[in-house]
């Protein structure tokens, strides 16, 4: 292989240049470069908020969050006291943070080194990503590579955040360099070391370093022959450990959480996102996204994600490194493979196209160094005399794209931290002053308002408080039965929310008295929007409200004939898991969002309905009849339904509609169709397939004997 490595004389000579790493002032240059351009963000950050530093994301504060009580020794706690939580997006860069407040970075220096280190990684990023170019394909692909992600607006705002952009930048750039290296000995040693630090650092890292193992086996594999097959198999145990870091992430959720599934994971993915899974919805929202991200990098967006054409470079360059660079094949390969998956698992993420999309910012390195490619490529169908004149004009004009964008970026950057300064922090700093000592308060977005508030926060995304993840996916009735269901001394006292998403609206928590009608404080976003109308927050006002919990659970009770033997409160996911509950919706794609109604001194959740219900009822005593009692708010459309029990006709339910909230209706099932301590009901509507269909809202269903 190293033959072929040195078979022309381009890579022959980029070969000496970068083995002289003294001479070369390159990867320096470059580096410095990054980092004037992460000043300018910094300045930009300064001047609008009159010197002071703040994120442009309340995400950042998360971190920060973490990090504080890690350094505290509250480890992985959001709340002192509280249960471990996986609402981090970077289990590694938490503890990066941990280890800084440890040693005596706080106060305002706390964000001002997360903002520093990361720019730090990302400039050295840049340095790096000339290196690996150079290796790769020339010193000129290196070399525009490298200057392009220094002057990559996208690319700065992440890294000037305080996220784990920049962190994560490095380990990717660093851990494909390295992996470049170790290929022609086929001895892994420093790449699954870094592998593992990657796998530790985000999702989107995990499954690049494991992209990144599987490519080592394959060479490995290959080389069998020559290497000798103890000798492989001796190689072989070191390249599991990202692996093995990954598995070990997972496990320390299980124990500590009790699910292998992050928090963030459980709120974000269009796996879990909504109450019923459909395939078809599934794949048609991820597509969307993926779309959203393929047309975002082909740079003919708003966004300036990338100069115009960048995809088609990127593709170009894809054909040209891994059709005619033979030699490093498996590692362009690789690449490819790891970069296609990593946007396919973004693309599953609700939040995909979100945040200037900083999920895909740290790969940036690698996306540009295949378009540096591929302009490369195609000069080489250039006369020879004309090529590098190509070459370096083409390049010049997709930086000057680049230049011209970086001033809308830092502008932007700016706008967002001053938008984060007048919410969130905002409502946190007024928290710390003007709530009682030992207060709890709901929030939606737990970042600055948790590490400016200084009052113990519930998450109600389900970020930092694990459970409330797939509550808030279901609806504000979920999310009611499972926050009043938290320990007395837990359940909020207050709620800073906005009634838009993310998450539930609150507006049916105000109408049921849960909380006040009218806030103690209003924050009203006063931070003009950019020029296209956008706001990096999904609100325009965060109200801050007093909750009364004293109706909480009265929805519980019913009276019922004979003796009570079991309840399914529909809304509550807990409980509705234990019964089995399955709203079986008249059309694909519908979802039973749950509510909270109240009808005089009782509150209770419920679920929207199109369609019908199936549940399984408990303790029952066989040859008995069953009475169901439902509480129920039928519409006037189809109020017949049809009862089956285990399989059989039990005959038809009619619930006439009635005035108020809901009523509440009986239904007999003869003794001869219960068999056994439990039975499957369905509740079906009366002609299937065919409009109209019942409609209503179902609350709970008591069963007695």
């Amino acid at each position: 292989m190293i033959e072929v490595l040195n078979a022309t004389s381009e890579t022959t000579q980029t070969s000496r240049s970068t083995t002289g790493t003294k001479r070369d002032l390159y990867p320096w240059l470059i580096g410095v470069l990054a980092l004037l351009f992460g000043l300018v963000f910094v300045a930009s950050n300064l001047a609008i908020n009159q010197g002071s530093l703040f994120a442009p994301l309340d995400d950042v504060y998360i971190h920060l969050q973490y990090g504080r009580q890690i350094g505290l020794g509250h480890f992985f706690q959001y709340n002192t006291g509280d249960q471990i939580s996986a609402g981090a997006s970077s289990f590694l860069y938490a503890l990066i943070l941990g280890a800084a407040y440890a040693i005596g970075v706080h106060g305002s220096w706390f964000l001002a080194f997360a903002m520093g280190f990361n720019l730090l990684c990302f400039a050295a990023s840049a340095a790096l990503t000339y290196r690996l170019g150079s290796v790769l394909v020339a010193r000129s692909v290196g070399a525009w590579a490298g200057v392009l992600l220094a002057v990559s607006g996208p690319a700065l705002w992440g890294s000037a955040s305080g996220m784990e952009v920049g962190i994560v930048m490095l380990l990717v750039t660093a851990t494909v360099l390295v992996f470049t290296r170790e290929v022609p000995s086929g001895l892994f040693i420093f790449t699954p070391l870094l592998g593992v630090l990657l796998a530790l650092v985000r999702p989107e890292g995990l499954i690049f370093a494991g992209v990144l193992t599987l490519a080592s086996w394959w060479i490995l594999w290959t080389r069998r022959r020559t290497t000798g097959l103890a000798r492989t198999w001796g190689r072989w145990p070191l390249t599991l450990l990202p692996m093995l870091a990954g598995m070990g992430q997972l496990v320390f959720y299980a124990i500590a959480t009790g699910t292998t599934s992050a928090n963030g994971v459980q709120a974000k993915s269009l796996l879990y996102d909504r109450p019923l899974f459909y395939f078809g919805t599934f794949v048609d929202r991820a597509t969307a996204n993926l779309r959203g991200l393929v047309g975002t990098f082909l740079g003919f967006t708003n966004g300036d994600f990338a100069f115009p054409g960048a995809m088609l470079l990127f593709l170009a360059g894809v054909v040209y490194l891994v059709v005619l660079r033979r030699a490093w094949r498996p590692v362009f390969v690789a690449l490819v493979a790891g970069l296609v998956l990593v946007m396919l698992s973004v693309s599953t993420l609700n939040t995909a196209l979100a945040h200037n999309l900083r999920y895909e910012q740290p790969f940036l390195p690698l996306l540009l160094l295949f378009a540096v490619s591929g302009g490369y490529g195609i000069t080489r169908a250039v006369p020879h005399r004309a090529r590098r004149a190509t070459l370096h004009g083409g390049l010049a004009i997709a930086l000057l794209f680049s230049l011209i964008a970086v001033p809308t970026w830092a502008v932007r950057y700016g706008r967002d931290t001053s938008t984060i300064r007048d919410t969130d922090v905002s409502v946190g700093a007024w928290i710390s002053t003007n709530l009682p000592p030992g207060a709890s308060v709901a929030v939606k977005d737990v970042g600055a308002v948790a590490y400016f508030g200084r009052h113990r926060v519930v998450d109600l995304i389900g970020l930092a408080t694990n459970g409330l993840a797939e509550p808030s996916n279901n609806g504000i009735g979920s999310l009611y039965e499972a926050v009043r269901q938290l320990p007395p001394g837990k359940r909020p006292t207050y709620f800073a929310t906005y009634d838009s998403g993310p998450g539930p609206s609150m507006a049916m928590l105000r109408q049921v008295g849960i909380l006040d009608s009218e806030p103690l404080q209003r924050f009203k976003v006063q931070t003009p929007p950019d020029i296209h109308g956008n706001l990096i927050v999904p609100f325009t006002e965060i109200d801050v409200y007093r909750a009364d919990w004293t109706l909480a659970g009265s929805g519980d009770f019913q009276a019922v004939p004979g003796q009570f033997r079991d309840y399914l409160n529909v809304g509550d996911v807990a409980n509705e898991k234990a019964h089995g509950y399955d709203p079986m919706m008249a059309q694909a794609g519908m979802e039973p969002l749950s509510i909270v109604s109240r009808a005089g001194n009782v509150i209770d959740s419920g679920r929207n309905i199109a369609g019908g219900e199936a549940f399984t009822a408990h303790n029952l005593i066989p040859g008995r009849p069953l009475t169901i009692t439902a509480r129920t708010a039928m519409n006037k459309i189809v109020p017949d339904m049809h009862v089956v029990v285990d399989g059989k006709p039990a005959g038809t339910w009619t619930r006439t509609p009635e005035q108020g909230a809901w009523g509440t209706y009986t239904y007999t099932i003869p003794g001869s169709l219960i068999t056994g301590s439990t039975a499957r009901i369905e509740i079906e509507q009366p002609r299937p397939l065919l409009n109209p269909y019942p409609i209503y809202n179902s609350y709970g269903y008591w069963m007695s004997q």
